[in-house]
């Protein structure tokens, strides 16, 4: 009997145990959902303002035009007036070759002329001779006086004359083509420049005997340059002839320059899918050298009045572009897909739907549709509590 008692005690302690072990484990609320934790995120405002967006390339710069001083004829060089940097101008003397053997040359093409001058006036007056002869026998001819035989001599005399004569005067012609023929091979002794800019490279010495085109100086025009660079097939209808472009060196990292687009290639290059672009730059401070790394800048679109963000806050959730939006009391945030348009580094533009208030810029990725926020300083401009 007693043995029973004990055993019924038992079964009852045994009991009352598990109740309270199970009311402590559900604890107060019990059937409710536990409340998620919230969540301390950085936020800032939504504004509306100017967008751009740029897209950036990287060339090297090259000057407006470049052509090489070289000499027509072979020859030892006496002078060279110039050195590299040195400013030239348009027909400026830049270096002399000796001239004695193309002097000697026009004083030779003068003599031959003077000569064929002198046979030109004999052959005149040996013409105006067989003239008047010819003339002459016409007239007695036709009294019958001179026999045909006779006149049929003059008349050849006086054609044979007019030959002589002719070829005199091509003569002259011959010889005024040789003397002029001298004076510009004496006139390539002296190498002048036939456009204006700056002395880029010197590739002799005076003293050296020199060949015909052989390089004796080249010749820069920088007073503008052109930066070259490729631009990919995604970029490409992107950016159009006339478009401006910042230009920025490595030289001088704070000061930007200004250019535009000039040139595009109308092909791609099949083994690396890019073209060629070329922006042109005014260069008036001379700053900008051939050969420089650059940087370049081109705006491919702009907006005034945009609606934008910054491109921090805004996320890739299940194939979409989402933002969160904090509730005006900043307790909980709200997530919004979204249309983007224009996409900086620092900012995107939202095409849809409309946007105000507060995004979250920081902590999206531990968040829910709904979920409970703690909101802390936002960046500059933000409107974190």
């Amino acid at each position: 009997m007693k043995k029973k008692i004990f055993i019924v005690i038992g079964v009852i302690l045994v009991s009352a145990l598990a109740v309270r072990i199970g009311f402590l484990l559900k604890g107060p609320g019990a059937g409710q959902q536990r409340q998620r934790p919230a969540v301390a995120v950085e936020t800032e405002d939504v504004r509306t303002g100017p967008i751009s967006e740029v897209r950036e390339f990287t060339g090297s710069i090259h000057p407006y035009y470049r052509y090489v001083v070289a000499p027509k004829v072979s020859g030892r060089v006496m002078r060279i007036t110039k050195r590299i940097g040195d400013r030239v101008r348009s027909g400026e003397l830049i270096a002399v070759i000796d001239d004695a053997e193309y002097q000697q040359a026009v004083y030779e093409a003068e003599a031959n002329l003077r000569i064929a001058e002198a046979s030109l006036a004999e052959a005149k007056s040996q013409f105006e001779l067989a003239k008047q002869e010819k003339e002459r026998a016409e007239s007695l001819a036709s009294k019958g006086i001179m026999t045909n035989a006779e006149l049929e001599s003059a008349l050849t005399a006086f054609a044979a004359q007019q030959s002589r004569l002719a070829l005199a005067g091509a003569q002259i012609e011959q010889r005024q083509a040789s003397l002029k023929t001298a004076g510009i091979r004496l006139g390539y002794t002296r190498l002048v420049a036939s456009a204006p800019g700056y002395i880029g490279e010197r590739f002799i010495d005076e003293g050296t005997l020199l060949a015909q085109n052989s390089a004796v100086v080249s010749v820069i025009g920088i007073d503008s340059v052109i930066v070259r660079t490729t631009i990919t097939e995604r970029d490409y209808t992107y950016i159009s002839r006339g478009q401006q472009a910042g230009v920025s060196v490595d030289a001088f990292p704070e000061k930007s320059f200004s250019g535009k687009v000039t040139r595009i290639a109308p092909m791609l290059q099949e083994s690396s899918r890019v073209a060629q672009m070329e922006v042109e730059v005014l260069n008036e401070s001379l700053l900008l050298k051939p050969g420089m790394f650059a940087r370049v800048r081109v705006v491919t679109a702009e907006k005034d009045g945009a609606t934008i963000v910054p491109t921090r806050a805004v996320v890739t959730m299940n194939g979409g572009t989402c933002l969160f939006v904090v509730s005006e009391d900043g307790t909980v945030a709200k997530r919004l897909v979204v249309r983007t348009g224009i996409v900086t580094p620092e900012f995107t533009e939202i095409l849809s739907p409309p946007v105000e208030g507060r995004v979250v810029t920081l902590g999206q990725h531990l968040l829910d549709d709904g979920s409970p926020v703690i909101t802390g300083r936002g960046g500059p401009g933000g409107g974190g509590k």
